[in-house]
């Protein structure tokens, strides 16, 4: 075959896969309205669900009120990819080459199967009673000349005939280029395309390739050349040196994917930096791993962009959840290799031009670093802080492993009312301080039913220190929180102290919660 000549690619896709995982993972009986949520938005609906009119991108409380029924999971890829890895293995046995694209779907190129059964129609009947037979999981299978078309065929079950891509992506619409699962985010070309009219593939296909680089950018073309039923990439990729892949024996054996994701982390690191040293980026992974009783085990991963160190070392640890956890292997595994199936000229990871080479050359030393100290002393000993939402500061803040992504726990854009009033304290005590605030007499100050202070507070001792005097307060605000708790009832008030002969002018973020008084806040 010419080497120009990309090959016809078989594509297996299970609908929404992430409910399904999900359901599964909570052993929820069939029938009932699932929907997967981040950050408060819905990325996954069942049919159940979708029939109700629950959508991708709305948010869970307006979902849960065209669907009282729905049940709801957040999300979770490496539940996603441990579950599928069952799938992958069904489709495995039956042809080779298998490539996940994404916990969901994978990819095998259509000549093996297609000759072994005869014709590339009873391939694809073939595997779908493969993966339902030993998995359960509903699929769909769709053929075509490039990987772009066979997924779009795949979700609608079609075999699209040898040079019939361009055909079948015509009457298509052009957001079928924003496909954000799988890494490509284009929500705002799509919307730009719109406007300018071009609201099919075929449309925008028709655009001269040098007026879209022109007008659009470089991401735009590699759409644009999606849309002409071409491949992602230039068949031409580089052969990897052999000597790039790394491997690391594990003594004692690994048998949980905490302890081999530190390994992951290391390997990806070292992966990353000797691909970067010849102006490389991976973007197929091969994983490869062998455990005591002499078993192996290898699977490639298939990325649509340059993947980074965080990117490989995801994968690395999806993959390994999946072995791990299913019946595929018996034993610890003792060696682990990565190897890049396929790479392409680095330029994506090249410098920041803005930010000179001294700087992102020091950015990645420090996150080489971090990641070493994490395979040292755990995921949780270098952390992110990441804002979301919430009433109190302290709950806003979510502080995530280096490396994972940087979610936050509650959506910051919902309405949250009796949140504290900006500016928020610069500094939150890991536990909160003691407090004792007094009025003129000398009584505690304490709320009545009516939300108002007993009194007005001019004294505050914090932490049994000495009491010093308030100049300015501001508040109280008060919100009824987790009300089967105790204490359910908070109260937030401001104030500032005096300046002391020992300190400066202090300002506080005081709470009253269970006729306690304490420090959670102070403010620079």
């Amino acid at each position: 075959m010419d080497v120009r000549t990309p090959p016809r690619m078989l594509v297996v896709w299970c609908p929404d896969w992430p409910v399904t995982a999900a359901g599964a993972a909570a052993a929820l009986l069939p029938g009932r309205p699932i929907a997967v949520v981040t950050g408060n938005l819905v990325v996954a609906a069942s049919a159940l669900a979708r029939a109700e009119g629950v959508r991708r991108g709305m948010r869970r409380r307006e979902a849960q009120g065209r669907c009282p029924e729905l049940v709801v999971f957040a999300d979770d890829p490496d539940r996603d990819a441990r579950l599928f890895e069952p799938v992958a293995a069904a489709v495995e046995e039956l042809a080779v080459g298998v490539e996940i694209v994404r916990p969901g779907i994978v990819a095998v190129p259509a000549r093996g199967p297609a000759g072994y059964f005869g014709r590339e129609e009873a391939a694809a009947e073939r595997l779908i009673d493969q993966v339902a037979a030993r998995t359960g999981a509903e699929c769909q299978v769709g053929i075509a000349d490039s990987l772009f078309a066979a997924i779009l065929a795949a979700r609608r079950g079609l075999i699209v005939e040898s040079g019939g891509s361009p055909r079948f992506l015509a009457p298509l619409s052009v957001r079928e280029l924003h496909r954000p699962a799988e890494g490509h985010d284009r929500a705002e070309l799509v919307n730009l395309l719109r406007r300018l009219g071009l609201r099919t593939l075929g449309a925008f296909a028709e655009v001269p390739e040098r007026d879209v680089s022109a007008r659009f950018g470089a991401d735009a073309v590699v759409a644009h050349r999606l849309a002409r039923g071409g491949q992602e990439r230039p068949p031409d990729r580089r052969r990897p040196p052999p000597e790039l892949a790394v491997n690391e024996a594990l003594d004692p054996p690994v048998e949980r994917v905490d302890a081999a994701a530190f390994v992951a982390k290391v390997l990806a690191e070292r992966l990353h930096a000797g691909l970067a040293a010849h102006g490389l980026a991976c973007t197929r992974l091969g994983i490869h791993a062998a455990t005591a009783h002499g078993e192996e085990r290898d699977r490639v991963w298939r990325a649509a962009e340059p993947l980074s160190p965080s990117g490989i070392a995801d994968r690395v640890r999806w993959q390994l959840d999946g072995w791990l956890h299913g019946t595929t292997l018996s034993a610890g595994v003792t060696l682990l290799r990565l190897e890049p199936v396929e790479v392409i000229e680095g330029h994506a990871l090249q410098l920041d031009l803005w930010r000179g080479e001294g700087r992102a050359e020091a950015d990645e030393r420090a996150g080489r670093a971090m990641v070493h100290v994490q395979g040292l002393l755990g995921p949780e000993a270098v952390v992110v802080p990441v804002l979301g939402g919430g009433r109190n500061p302290g709950e806003r803040v979510r502080l995530v492993p280096w490396g994972d992504e940087r979610g936050p726990a509650a959506d910051p854009d919902a309405p949250w009312p009796g949140v504290l009033p900006t500016p928020s304290p610069a500094n939150m005590p890991m536990k909160p301080l003691p407090a004792k605030v007094t009025d003129p007499s000398g009584s505690p100050v304490d709320i009545t039913a009516r939300d108002e202070l007993t009194g007005l507070p001019t004294q505050v001792a914090v932490d049994g220190g000495p009491p010093r005097r308030v100049t300015a307060w501001a508040g109280p605000w008060s919100a009824d929180e987790r009300w089967w708790a105790d204490p359910g009832r908070r109260t937030r008030l401001q104030i500032l102290l005096e300046e002391s002969e020992e300190d400066i002018q202090t300002a506080l973020l005081l709470v009253l919660a269970g006729e306690k008084w304490t420090v959670e806040g102070i403010y620079d």
